[in-house]
């Protein structure tokens, strides 16, 4: 009797169906990683930028010294900031 009930025991559990994993809809997308390092600055015209290198002091021409966000977002590389 123990020996019937182990073979039904073992031929249920094989012929269960086994579920595949559902893959994944097609309209959702990894999303890639975002570079980091960025700050927000506050340029010297009143507007926010957002660069990814250092900030520098550079000299002007009238002598003086000017602090300049660098490899800002958008077409400019260098923007005096606002002190």
């Amino acid at each position: 009797m123990n020996v019937l009930a182990k073979f039904v025991v073992a031929l249920c559990l094989s012929a269960a169906p086994i579920a595949a994993p559902v893959p994944a809809p097609d309209h959702v997308r990894p999303v890639a990683a975002r570079p980091g390092g960025g700050k927000w600055y506050l340029a010297e015209n009143g507007h926010a930028v957002y660069c990814y290198g250092p900030v520098l002091l550079v000299q002007q021409p009238e002598g003086g010294l000017s602090r300049v966000a660098t490899f800002c977002k958008g077409d400019k590389t260098i923007v005096p900031l606002k002190d």
